[in-house]
């Protein structure tokens, strides 16, 4: 069976947010992989907890400019894990802060008040509840559904992170979304909240793919193996996952 290598981990997290390490660590640990390309991508601004603050964009971004001078060998690209929670689809960076970055990914978060403080709150507690509970009702389903689906709609997005991780939705539709708006669907391979059956679903509708470690720490920069194996168990073909490559020849 041929064997294959991830050739750029997108969602990595620093200090800028709540990771542990700084970019050049999450650079030095992608090099060591045989990493081409590492994207830093903390989180949004809009959590309360630990987004970026957006006074740090600038210093962010003269860093990521200053390390890739620094290492030729690979490409280090400044992105943005942002948050999904109003419902005017509208996520938490704007079209000027934009400039800042190379990417944007954007996923459901906790801890997120957005334009409606009140209804974030109730809808994350629900969320948390249903998560103990094993159990979602439909109409909880129908909101997360609604919400993501709109942000997809509405904003610049180049990856939806861990579908269906912090709220259950219907991935058929958050999946059919993704494809008319050439957004890619990531397998997370820390948040595995997505099953066979899911990712088939997804699947069908058409989606391309991305993998991706959402690492918090340098040590886990460049995991990919559990989601490569999810995906191929499913029978979803190589080249709809963009970024891996076969590394040897089938024996």
């Amino acid at each position: 069976m041929a064997k294959y290598s991830l050739t750029c981990d997108w969602h990595t997290h620093t200090v800028f947010s709540h990771g542990r390490g700084t970019i050049e660590d999450n650079v030095l640990a992608a090099m060591q992989k045989g990493l081409k390309k590492i994207g830093i991508a903390d989180h949004g601004p809009g959590h309360i907890l630990y987004g970026v603050r957006r006074a740090r964009f600038a210093e962010m971004r003269a860093e990521v400019d200053r390390l890739n001078g620094l290492y030729p060998g690979i490409e280090i690209a400044l992105g943005l894990e942002a948050n999904i929670i109003n419902h005017s689809g509208r996520i938490d960076v704007s079209e000027r802060e934009n400039e800042f970055f190379d990417f944007i990914l954007a996923g459901y978060h906790y801890g997120v008040l957005g334009e409606n403080p009140f209804y974030a709150i109730s809808l994350a507690g629900r969320n948390y509840l249903g998560s103990l509970r094993g159990k979602y009702s439909g109409k909880l389903i129908l909101e997360n559904t609604l919400l993501v689906e709109k942000a997809l709609y509405e904003s610049r997005i180049m990856a939806l992170t861990h579908p269906g991780d912090k709220g259950k939705v219907d991935i058929k539709t958050i999946a059919e979304a993704c494809v008319k708006n050439n957004v890619l669907f990531e397998l997370n391979t820390w948040h595995k909240s997505l099953d066979d059956d899911s990712v088939r679903t997804a699947a069908d509708c058409g989606v391309s793919f991305v993998i991706s470690s959402d690492a918090h720490s340098p040590n886990r920069v460049g995991d990919f193996e559990s989601a490569l194996e999810l995906a191929f168990r499913v029978g979803i073909e190589p080249e709809r996952i963009v970024n891996i490559k076969k590394t040897d020849e089938e024996e």
